[in-house]
Parts: structure tokens; sequence; C-alpha cells
């Protein structure tokens, strides 16, 4: 199975918090069968040490090294929130991407995500879209040969 499918991938969804935003991004994972859900706990625990926000509207919540236990399959989950939630102070996320990943094979969509948020406007567009293949093909593109 690939690290994102279009199960792992919530759109319009809503969040109050980034606590509840964490908390969904890891219920993908848990739904997939991905990871069991004492690695959301993990997810928590890391936001608590150490923000997960990487800027322009994104946050890569994922668990602590001792949470890997949990994990059955590496995977990466992409919870859309088209109103964002506060994440720090006056920071709003609306692209919150969950990983759970025991190597490095989530590296790729990592790598796709880093191009996609240098542009703001992009990540608005996966924000707004009503398309969940749309943001699945954005972030499992093959890197093209230059």
């Amino acid at each position: 199975m690939s690290i994102l499918t279009l199960e792992r991938i919530k759109l319009n969804g809503t969040a109050a918090t980034k606590a509840e935003a964490i908390q969904q991004a890891g219920e993908l994972l848990v739904e997939s069968g991905a990871i069991a859900e004492g690695y959301i706990a993990g997810m928590h625990e890391r936001e608590a040490s150490m923000s997960t926000y990487l800027g322009n509207g994104v946050a890569i919540p994922h668990g602590m090294h001792e949470s890997v236990q949990f994990i059955n399959e590496s995977a990466v989950s992409v919870l859309q929130l088209p109103n964002g939630v506060e994440w720090e102070d006056g920071e709003m996320v609306y692209l919150v991407i969950g990983i759970a990943a025991t190597s490095d094979d989530h590296i790729g969509i990592l790598s796709n995500l880093a191009e996609v948020i240098e542009e703001e406007e992009a990540v608005m567009e996966l924000a707004k879209t009503t398309d969940a293949g749309f943001i699945l093909n954005q972030l499992n593109q093959q890197p093209q040969p230059e």
C-alpha cells in the first residue's frame, strides 16, 4: 500500500484546536490500519515538546521515537482545514500532515510537500480543493528529471 492514499485524506475538516487537529490526523492513520491508537498520544507528546508547524499554513504532527512500537506500516495522512486552526500565536494551519514512519519511506512525500509549501498560493490551493485526488497527486509526485 502507498504511504499516502485517498482513504487517508480528509477534505473540508474542522478543528477548534491544534490538539483536535492532531487527533483527527492520527485517527485517519488508525482507521486505515497504519497505526495503533497509542501512536496518537505520541503525536500529542511531540507537539507539547516541539511545535510541528512548518510555516505557510502547514503542520506535520508525528510521534515520539518511543511511539514507533505503535506503527504497523509507514503512512501519511492529510487533514484539510479550509478555515484553518490556530497552531501557534497568530499562525493558522490549513493542512495537517500526520506522519507515522518506521524508516525513510515518507521522505518523498515530505520532499514534495516542501516544494508545495514554498508558495503560499499552492498551499491554499490544496487547502481549498474539493478533490482529494488533487492532494494525493501533488504529494505523491515522482521527481521529474531535470
